[in-house]
């Protein structure tokens, strides 16, 4: 009999599991909504079907054989711009997403406008990179990239490409100016 009432209950958890729908927005290690790491780029049109998609499509003369996807809501908010692994192949899979939208957040609710704080206090940073106008900070757990501009650091720290950046660096009130996930892997 006990058996039973804790088999109906675990039963009945996993049919209630199964009902749960995806969060469009909800960014997780590899996913990001409905779009996952192995999803394929002719895949896209099924998965943004009340969006618009729009692909950059030229000769690689100029462009180095990348070709963006950028996705707009129907009122033309810019949501995402997806690199495909592989250009002008529908079966390649994503290897990056520059997320635009603020509604688009990690489970611990950190967005494209969020703050350096915001990322030190919910995840442990990787790495901090070095770059002429910016820092980009590494979260490896959601796979994660965030860019600082260095605008947002004090002045002694913005001109020395030879310095070794740490978390203490950067101030807590330092603004994310860009957000990227990674499936390169």
């Amino acid at each position: 009999m006990r058996y039973s009432i804790l088999g109906l209950i675990a039963l009945t958890l996993l049919f209630l599991s199964c009902n749960e729908e995806q969060n469009p927005f909800e960014i997780g290690k590899q996913h990001i909504g409905l779009l996952t790491d192995s999803t394929q780029v002719k895949d896209l049109k099924k998965i943004y079907i009340n969006d618009s998609i729009v692909k950059f499509i030229s000769g690689d003369e100029f462009t180095g054989n990348i070709n963006n996807i950028d996705i707009f809501e129907k009122g033309g908010k810019k949501l995402l711009t997806l690199s495909p692994k592989q250009a002008l192949d529908s079966t390649s899979t994503i290897s990056s997403i520059h997320i635009f939208d603020e509604r688009y957040k990690t489970s611990k609710n950190i967005n494209a406008v969020s703050t350096f704080k915001d990322i030190q206090d919910n995840y442990k940073i990787t790495r901090i990179s070095n770059l002429i106008n910016s820092v980009v900070v590494a979260v490896d757990e959601i796979n994660a990239s965030f860019t600082i501009d260095k605008k947002e650091l004090p002045a002694n720290l913005r001109f020395d490409m030879d310095l070794k950046f740490e978390s203490t660096h950067i101030p807590n009130t330092a603004k994310v100016k860009y957000f990227f996930i990674n499936w390169n892997n």
